[in-house]
């Protein structure tokens, strides 16, 4: 049986697990991904003909979508058209078949379709529900429409993101999706747990809003806003609550750019001391904060004078922690991702071979592994409905002649 007609990891911390989600374009996705990547069963639902919207996004060779590749590897894809009575009933097949549910519709598509809570629960009293929504079930836009960049302004991440005199900054990729699909990977495996140490587990229902994720992160902004009355500002590289004097890029004599941060007092000395400044001057927090403009401009003048070759081995002989701002192509040919075997080739049957990211982070006794990129649009309909759910060929095939599959 090939690695097509079923999922063939054979390894995986998450073997065996069986995941639906009717979820698509970034955040949901992305949690279905994590644990896909880990050797767990995910089904990406999808309607007939176009798809998810995400296999049209992004740059394309030779009139193929790239990033749907590595966004749906791992998974199964198939087509239901949940608009019809009978794609309903064989979407609640899945959620009764299934360890784990998936969703990002809006509240009022999930209950007139019976994907909210009370229903899942009620066709599978064992299942964990994710729920991702822009505001989250219980707040009073449950019903509004959100994306990740609305998550992102909301969370206080974009208002620090940026330099002081200029607007804020949303970062180059999505940001609010990505780790909102992380935490909501997170959260299964934590309500995973509880049922499999927990003999009354009747369910789980996470409900996570897109700005939620983000917004913990910045552990400090409500304390310091609570406590001090303060309502922290951009504040450039710098980091605005961080003792350390020096973070920053640097633009070399070669035109690289380069990050350096001290975040101890011993390194900011050794920055110090790089520069040619006694280093018992900066012996305290207090002095270094005083200095940080002197050490800051210091060092754009020394970055300025050297190739980045050169300013990288000088920082390494005086203990500074430095690295060039890589791009793809720096990541592409770097030695460190080589040895962490952190890129893997996949065959596409579509692209041939593709180079992409390995499953992230390593396991060393059971890892995961790329087996797939990602699939055709309803490439494993026979496998999932037929095998998997045991739908007979009569019912295939009244779902295909009624365009519902």
């Amino acid at each position: 049986m090939s690695d097509d007609q079923r999922n063939s990891t054979g390894q995986g911390q998450l073997r065996g697990l069986k995941v639906v989600e009717f979820a698509h374009v970034v955040a949901g996705p992305l949690a279905g991904s994590m644990l896909a990547d880990q050797g767990a069963d995910v089904v990406h639902v999808e309607p007939p003909g176009a798809g998810d919207a995400a296999r049209a996004m992004g740059p394309r060779r030779a009139g193929v979508p790239l990033w749907f590749k590595v966004a749906a590897r791992n998974k199964r894809s198939v087509t239901l058209d949940l608009h019809h009575a009978a794609g309903r009933e064989v979407a609640h097949r899945l959620v009764a078949w299934a360890d784990v549910v998936i969703v990002t519709l809006r509240a009022g598509r999930l209950r007139s379709w019976g994907l909210d809570w009370e229903a899942v629960h009620r066709i599978n009293p064992k299942a964990v529900l994710l729920q991702i929504s822009g505001f989250g079930a219980t707040s009073s836009q449950a019903d509004a429409p959100g994306f990740g960049k609305m998550g992102e302004a909301r969370s206080g991440v974009v208002h620090l993101t940026g330099h002081p005199d200029g607007p804020p900054v949303h970062t180059g990729f999505s940001h609010g999706d990505a780790v909102t699909g992380l935490m909501g990977a997170y959260a299964v495996l934590a309500a995973l747990h509880r049922r499999d140490h927990d003999p009354g587990f009747d369910g789980e229902w996470i409900d996570l809003a897109l700005f939620e994720p983000l917004f913990r992160l910045v552990e400090w902004q409500v304390i310091v806003h609570d406590q001090l009355g303060v309502v922290p500002q951009r504040t450039g590289n710098q980091l605005a609550v961080a003792p350390a004097a020096v973070i920053n890029t640097y633009r070399s004599r070669d035109e690289q750019w380069i990050t350096v941060t001290s975040a101890t007092l011993r390194s900011v000395r050794n920055v110090a001391r790089l520069l040619g400044l006694p280093g018992e001057e900066f012996a305290t927090s207090e002095q270094q904060h005083a200095r940080r403009g002197e050490l800051d401009e210091g060092l754009r003048s020394w970055v300025a004078d050297r190739s980045a070759a050169e300013c990288l081995e000088a920082f390494a002989r005086a203990e500074v922690v430095a690295s060039r701002v890589f791009d793809a192509a720096d990541i592409a040919a770097d030695p460190v991702y080589a040895e962490r075997g952190d890129i893997v080739t996949v065959d596409d049957p579509d692209l041939g071979e593709v180079r992409m990211q390995a499953v992230i982070p390593h396991f060393r006794r059971r890892p995961g592994r790329v087996w797939r990129t990602g699939p055709a649009l309803g490439q494993d309909n026979d496998l999932v409905y037929r095998d998997w759910l045991g739908l007979s060929e009569r019912e295939l095939a009244d779902l295909e002649k009624n365009d519902v599959v």
